[in-house]
């Protein structure tokens, strides 16, 4: 396990994307102009007419388990960091009420609205490095030095 092992202050955040954003880039966005050292979504509603999914079956050597949604979605969940190298997990929902969920690469593009809290906690810093177990970068939690 990697924490920082500590608890910490939080900041809260809200942001309401409009029709034709592009979600994951504006977080992004959010969290730079800001400067937020250990950003997470707290909440998300709302709803998307596109989105890239990286799906459960891929691994670091087989990353085309990737689907292309287009048509109207419902944001179920949004969950995950918000450091330069986001990793979040959404689930949306069809006009049929399906859901389909995964990693997000990109493209959420909103459709009616985007309604995000973000938190930051305030004393801590997130980072990601490779993991050589997963081949991925992962995160790592450090306490937040009081000259940063």
């Amino acid at each position: 396990m990697n924490s920082a092992g500590a608890g910490s202050n939080l900041h809260v955040y809200a942001v309401r994307f409009c029709p034709g954003q592009e979600i994951l880039g504006s977080l992004q966005a959010f969290v730079e102009e800001r400067r937020l050292q250990a950003p997470f979504i707290m909440t998300c509603v709302g709803s998307v007419t596109k989105a890239t999914l990286r799906l459960a079956n891929a691994s670091a050597t087989n990353t085309k388990e990737v689907i292309h949604l287009t048509g109207r979605y419902e944001i179920v969940s949004l969950v995950g960091t918000l450091n330069r190298d986001a990793h979040l997990h959404i689930s949306l929902s069809d006009a049929e009420g399906k859901t389909i969920g995964g990693h997000v690469l990109g493209d959420l593009e909103v459709f009616t609205t985007a309604e995000v809290v973000i938190g930051e906690a305030a004393d801590l810093l997130f980072i990601r490095e490779m993991d050589d177990q997963t081949g991925f970068p992962e995160l790592v939690v450090r306490p937040r030095s009081t000259t940063e």
